[in-house]
């Protein structure tokens, strides 16, 4: 997986700023714990740690080529993170073309690449991955992302080039780089969403899915490589449903492919159980077996509570499973106090170095895969499948699919997630969040590939598909990879493979539900994998801890954020509005929507704090 950083200057000489890069790498130490390099010359200094997976003896990074360019350098040099599922494919083409590998890795096989076809190198990757290249003859930096962008590159362009990382932190580590905000970029922590390119750091940018930046001493550009296409689908139900299964049976091997122990998360709901019964199978073909892993909560299924996105809890399900295709099942189970420990939650928020916040979801998950990395250096899970299946409720009810807006925000607000509801009326109205965000939807919408001659409702239906798999989606990749990376685990998701995403985004919304449950065109595909009740169960959402007091712990926060005059947002927050979210508290539980509310909220105080961030340009404040 790894942690890239780097900086490209071309009036100045970077072989003196070695202290500096080494910094900037240090940050990084969580996303590769097992080794880390530098790399400089004059106008480019590489910095790179290593979580090995591949090839562990060799791959050492940053990798430079044997060939030499000018001045005796390396021909080019690539720091990269993530893993490219087809490398051993590429490396056969390669050999054949003449080139000769000095490791296993492949890292070396997208140096090799680089070189045999030039940036078109990036049309033959499969994989997720964050890289950069540095081309000494054409003294050129090149920072590519993978198609879904399920790994991150953060950019911050300089006045003579660029600095850029795997996180934020790494950037910020660079004196060139300074922490603030103003009402663009708080529009962007408040909403719920993800902005391709958009940080809510002011200057900063997030290199976006599937494209690539080009650095050199004339300036930078960013190019688009891959994008959703919009094709009509001829295929029948049945030759649709045998497509989606002949790609998860080649993609879920293909993500295997580590020399390190892999596992599976489990849950127990159609996706995570489908990747695992897939894996389990390809183990057992090696004459192996699975581990798999599951979150849980002391007393969650004895005392478990209903809900309108969790009607049934998680465990017994995971257990059904782990016994149906034989796997070694491991749940974790957790308490309040390990989820309200201050110590882990700063850990959470250094490890996101953003204001983004799924409450309890995020630190539950944390500690999981903390406890998963005790076992594993891989894991395989289920993210994308709502996404690229439409398992949401918002493809279905009609309100969300009415809304003129982001479909989530307007179930949301409806349900008690209103990023404005805490805030001074002037502050929300002196940042013009509304505004903000119909612009945002705008620009959305113009982006979609829509199809000649498609129904209003299927163009909706195509709509939402796509603003689910570029606004929705990569929060959640988001959130996989800061917590996964911030306990050294790599995370893969094989839902996330662009085939499948170009396949299945073109199928029309009667395939994907003709049975009339979401995702039947999956629970088809998975039909001869999985028991009867888990085919069947209805969707339920990663599973959130159900106790009264972990709710009165949380608004501890938010109050003292609202009444402590040095705090970043008191100034901003309606106290009365804090006053009747504590009052809540007091005669039991805050629902979901506003458990996420109340936690965004004191995570954003808290990371104006921590990064010291300076909030200036917001109309109306003093």
């Amino acid at each position: 997986m790894c942690g890239i950083t780097g900086w490209a200057g071309f009036t100045r000489d970077l072989r003196a700023e070695s202290p500096v890069v080494q910094a900037m790498t240090d940050t990084l130490a969580r996303r590769g714990p097992d080794a880390e390099g530098i790399w400089l010359d004059e106008h480019i200094a590489l910095g790179h740690r290593r979580l090995s997976i591949i090839d562990l003896e060799h791959g050492a990074q940053p990798m430079r080529t044997p060939e030499r360019g000018p001045g005796d350098l390396p021909r080019a040099v690539i720091s990269y993170g993530g893993e490219i599922y087809n490398f051993r494919e590429l490396r056969e083409e390669l050999v054949l073309l003449g080139h000769r590998f000095a490791t296993r890795s492949d890292t070396e096989v997208a140096l090799r690449a680089y070189l045999e076809w030039g940036t078109g190198f990036v049309h033959r990757l499969n994989g997720m991955y964050s890289l950069a290249i540095w081309d000494t003859a054409r003294e050129e930096l090149l920072l590519v992302r993978d198609r879904l962008g399920v790994k991150p590159l953060f950019y911050y362009p300089t006045e003579d080039g660029v600095l850029f990382g795997s996180e934020p932190k790494a950037i910020l580590a660079n004196p060139l780089a300074e922490a603030a905000a103003g009402a663009e970029e708080l529009c962007d922590a408040l909403l719920f969403l993800r902005t391709p390119g958009r940080v809510p750091f002011r200057g900063m940018r997030e290199l976006k899915p599937g494209h690539l930046l080009r650095v050199r001493r004339e300036g930078i550009s960013e190019e688009r490589y891959w994008q959703l296409e919009s094709r009509p689908h001829t295929d029948d139900l049945k030759t649709t449903v045998a497509t989606v299964r002949e790609l998860l049976d080649d993609i879920v091997p293909r993500q295997m492919v580590a020399d390190v122990p892999l596992v599976a998360l489990l849950s127990g709901g159609l996706d995570s159980s489908t990747i695992t019964a897939l894996a389990a199978r390809a183990r057992a073909a090696d004459g192996a077996g699975l581990s798999t892993f599951s979150v849980d909560f002391t007393g969650h299924t004895e005392n478990f509570q209903a809900d309108a996105i969790r009607p049934t809890p998680d465990g017994p399900y995971a257990l059904e499973v782990a016994r149906h295709v034989g796997s070694d099942h491991h749940p974790i189970v957790l308490d309040r106090a390990g989820l309200l420990d201050p110590a882990v939650r700063r850990t959470v928020l250094g490890a996101w170095d953003l204001p983004f916040n799924f409450a309890d979801l995020d630190v539950s998950l944390y500690l999981l895969f903390a406890a998963v990395r005790e076992h594993a250096t891989v894991a395989l899970s289920g993210e994308g499948a709502d996404e690229v299946f439409g398992g949401y409720l918002w493809f279905s009810d009609p309100e969300a699919r009415r809304a003129e807006t982001f479909p989530w925000l307007k179930l949301g607000a409806h349900r008690g997630l209103d990023p404005r509801s805490l805030f001074q009326p002037w502050f929300v109205d002196g940042i013009d969040l509304a505004a903000y965000e119909a612009d945002l939807y705008r620009t959305a919408l113009a982006e979609v590939p829509l199809l000649d001659g498609e129904s209003a409702e299927g163009r909706r239906t195509r709509e939402l598909g796509y603003l689910t798999l570029t606004r929705w989606l990569p929060i959640l990749l988001d959130k996989k990879d800061r917590m996964g990376m911030a306990s050294g685990l790599e995370g893969r998701v094989p839902f996330c493979d662009h085939r499948l995403v170009e396949y299945v985004f073109n199928v029309p919304w009667e395939m994907k539900t003709f049975s009339g449950q979401e995702k039947a065109l999956l629970r088809e595909a998975a039909a001869d994998l999985l028991p009867e009740s888990v085919l069947r169960r209805k969707k339920a959402a990663y599973p959130s801890i159900q106790d009264p007091a972990y709710d009165r712990a949380l608004i501890t926060g938010l109050t003292k954020a609202a009444g402590d005059d040095r705090a970043p947002l008191s100034a901003f927050l309606d106290g009365d509005a804090v006053r009747r979210t504590a009052a809540k508290t007091s005669t039991g539980s805050l629902s979901e929507f506003e458990r996420i509310l109340v936690e965004s909220t004191v995570r954003l105080d808290d990371w104006a704090r921590t990064y010291q961030v300076e909030l200036t340009g917001v109309k109306g404040a003093n």
